[in-house]
């Protein structure tokens, strides 16, 4: 007698649901946050830097991958807190009592190392931080640096008559999940008004904010930066699993050719399938109105 093949649905989840505040990875997040003492908000932010990884073409992954990098993530994750846990901030306060302090560089480097998504800091830049009034620990920091970004600085001096040395980057941003509502809006405003006096030489901050994290940019628009332009993806890379940004892959292999690493590291280096969305590059002028740029009017430049 012969038995009918049983065909079993896998649920299939996309990247888009995933990026929602409302999605299961943000329950399965919260619950593993709990778990292990994680912040929710940087293990949500990981999980989904590397989603990418085991991503199909079209997309979608499992409801299994998407627990398995979760489950990842948060090991990584509550290693790198522990090593830098004399700097995690414990104690809540309101945003009027945080102070706006210069942050020291050795510091900084070390929860940008260890914290932000991107596991590094920018060398030679200036760091800012709100402290809490008690302990000095860091709640919200930043780091500002030179801009670097060559498509951006043409793009600002063609159409915005800002010449690239003349532009800085908030390269990194990070607050704990106790700081208060609205941290990084003040903090990004005090470092404006920080530029603004001591730094002559500089007429305009931006930022890139990638969508495919959940970031939105809405810190940004609090503080009154507008979108100024967007840049097109390329895929993320990998090496043993861990996402390297080409920044990285140059200090440490000496290139970031994805043909030649694969050739000098088989079975090491991975490169995301799915097609991502565009990072949207947001500016403000350091003096005066930063002026609104219609959406027919940003420019959508290749990298």
């Amino acid at each position: 007698m012969s038995m009918s093949p049983v065909t079993s649905t896998v649920l299939r989840l996309s990247l888009d649901d995933c990026r929602r505040p409302d999605s299961l990875l943000s329950d399965l997040v919260r619950d593993a946050a709990v778990r292990n003492g994680l912040e929710p908000r940087a293990l949500a932010v990981r999980t989904l830097l590397h989603l990418p990884r085991v991503a199909r073409q079209d997309g979608t992954l499992s409801q299994r991958q998407l627990q398995d990098e979760i489950r990842r993530s948060g090991a990584d994750l509550r290693a790198d807190q522990a090593r830098i846990r004399a700097l995690i901030p414990d104690s809540k306060f309101l945003l009027q009592e945080l102070l706006f302090v210069r942050y020291s560089e050795a510091d900084a480097a070390r929860i940008f190392t260890n914290l932000h998504y991107l596991r590094s800091a920018r060398p030679g830049s200036l760091n800012f931080a709100l402290v809490d009034p008690v302990y000095r620990l860091p709640v919200s920091l930043c780091s500002v640096s030179p801009l670097e970004w060559r498509q951006v600085g043409r793009q600002l001096a063609v159409q915005f008559q800002v010449p690239r040395e003349r532009a800085w980057d908030i390269s990194r941003v990070y607050s704990f999940d106790i700081a208060p509502a609205n941290a990084i809006s003040y903090l990004l405003a005090k470092v404006r008004s920080y530029v603004r006096q001591e730094c002559p030489g500089v007429d305009l901050l931006t930022t890139a904010v990638d969508p495919n994290l959940g970031f939105t940019g809405s810190s940004y628009r609090a503080a009154n930066w507008h979108r100024w332009m967007s840049i097109a993806p390329r895929p993320y890379l990998y090496v043993d699993r861990q996402y390297a940004s080409p920044r990285q892959l140059r200090a440490r292999f000496g290139t970031a050719n994805l043909a030649e690493l694969k050739t000098r590291h088989p079975g090491s280096v991975q490169q995301s399938r799915a097609t991502l969305l565009d990072s949207t590059i947001f500016c403000c002028r350091v003096r005066g109105e930063t002026e609104f740029v219609a959406p027919d009017d940003q420019k959508r430049l290749r990298r």
